[in-house]
Parts: C-alpha cells; structure tokens; sequence
C-alpha cells in the first residue's frame, strides 16, 4: 500500500538545520506581490532590507520551500506520485515575530493519517526553534487522491460557518502572469506550476498558482488593511485550499474584523468569484 499510516505515525521525527537571510525575505515578499507601487512607504516595509520586516507566512518557505508538501512525500510510509498530491490547507502558529536573518533547528514528523474514502490525508508538522526559543509551529494538510479507503480515522471537520453580514473591508489583487515563477524562486519547484505538460497530467489546462502563493497575498492584504502594516501583530493564520487560482488573475479578498480574530474568504474575480480560500482565520494581537 503506498500509505502505511502506522509506519508513517511512528516515524521518528527528522530534523535538521534551516537558515535564511534577508535576500530570501525580500525574495519571498516580491513572489506574492510587494513592491506596488515601488516607492510606497508601506510596500517598502517588505522590499528594503533598512525597513524590513517578515510577513509570517515566510515560514511557510523559509530554509527550505513549502515545508511539509514535498518534503513530507519521502517520508517513512508514504510513497505516493507527485501528481496525486493536492495541498488541502494550512496553518501557522507564530509564537515570536520572525527574524529578518536567522538560524533554526526545523522538525518534521507526520502528525495525523485520515481515510477520506476516495482520499488520503497527511497532517505533516513543522516545528522551528532557535537559540531563544520556538518560532513558529506550522502545519500543512496535504490531500493524496485515490489513497483513501483503507478504514482509517476519518479526522476531524475542519469546515466553519461562513461570516455573516457585511465585510469590514474588501480589497482586490492582481496577479501577475509570471506569478508563479517567480515565487517558485523561494524554493517550491513542484512542476504543477510551470509545466503545462505536467498540469495536464494532474488534470488542469495550464499551471495553477501555489497554494500558499495565494496564502501569502492574502495575510499581506490583511496586514495592511487592518493591522496598520505591522506584521509583528499576527499570531495565527488557518485556511483552506478551495480552489485553484491561475497566474495573472485578481484576487476578491473579503474581511470581517471582530476583537483580536479576521474571518477571510477568497475568490478570483475572474471566474465568476470562483472559490480560492475558505475557513480562513487570522488572529492577532
């Protein structure tokens, strides 16, 4: 069976070194659309390395690209083909603003195995912890198609009751046509999303955009929305992966602000508000 879930629940964990340094901050933050416009003050906080602070989804790619997607696939008891695999969700827990240059010791171990009937799905764990202390705990639900049925625990629902009312705030963002590309630069180099041959083998007509591309727009928007630019405020952010989105479409990011917690849903405007992110929850100090 390609998925051994109590081999992969029993796997040591496997650790190693991480590191980063501004270059890869400032890279990361052009990859999900900073620097428009190029001289604004607050998009300057995310493209000078003399103003520089870390969005928190950075940890996401930092040291070694979307943690938890690739890299859990060679985990001990999971043998899947890359094709199969969909990132169903993610979410990061910040427990100290990150640094803008930094050295970590990153684990990994896979932390849940659920039967979805016609789907497998992974919890895979990533905790990161420097000389002062953990930095983030982040984790990513990775969907593998056709690997469900094996009578195993079906999980948890993850699904929350839409927002009510009226959004506080909605904001659009366009994306460019080389969206992709250019954050795949921070490490995720899955096909999926430059190859047109390999898309067609996983069922889409053209290269999808990460996942946690359309992550990183979307707590970007909420920082500088509603949390005045600083994103040393964020201690929590969840979603969903709804929907695929496609390099150069624009992004309709609603917001609800109730106390220290954002509901956000996605949607591309092109398609007719088609669905990108749901269960979306930032929450804030």
């Amino acid at each position: 069976m390609p998925i051994d879930p109590a081999k992969a629940l029993a796997a040591e964990p496997k650790s190693g070194e991480i590191s980063w340094t501004a270059k890869d901050v400032l890279l990361y933050h052009l990859g999900i659309g900073a620097g428009v416009p190029a001289t604004d003050p607050g998009e300057l906080r995310y493209t000078l390395e003399s103003r520089l602070q870390v969005l928190p989804s950075f940890a996401t790619v930092a040291g070694a690209g979307a943690p938890g997607v690739i890299s859990g696939l060679s985990m001990p008891g999971i043998e899947v083909e890359l094709a199969r695999v969909l990132h169903g969700g993610q979410s990061l827990e910040i427990h100290r603003p990150l640094p803008v240059e930094g050295t970590a010791t990153s684990t990994n171990r896979v932390a849940a195995v659920y039967d979805k009937g016609k789907a497998a799905v992974l919890v895979l764990r990533t905790e990161v912890t420097d000389a002062d202390g953990p930095l983030w705990t982040n984790d990513s639900q990775i969907f593998i198609r056709g690997e469900g049925g094996f009578g195993g625990d079906r999980g948890p629902s993850a699904r929350l009751d839409p927002p009510t009312g009226e959004p506080d705030k909605t904001v659009e963002r366009t994306l460019r046509e080389d969206q992709a590309l250019l954050y795949r630069l921070s490490g995720d180099w899955n096909p999926l999303h430059a190859d047109p041959e390999f898309a067609a083998q996983a069922g889409f007509d053209r290269p999808i955009l990460h996942g946690l591309c359309t992550y990183g727009v979307t707590l970007k928007a909420v920082v500088d929305t509603l949390l005045g630019g600083d994103a040393s405020r964020v201690r929590s952010y969840a979603t969903r992966f709804a929907g695929v989105v496609f390099p150069g479409e624009t992004l309709r990011i609603r917001m609800w602000h109730r106390d220290d917690t954002v509901r956000v849903t996605v949607t591309a405007v092109d398609r007719d508000d088609a669905p990108a992110l749901t269960d979306t929850v930032v929450r804030h100090t």
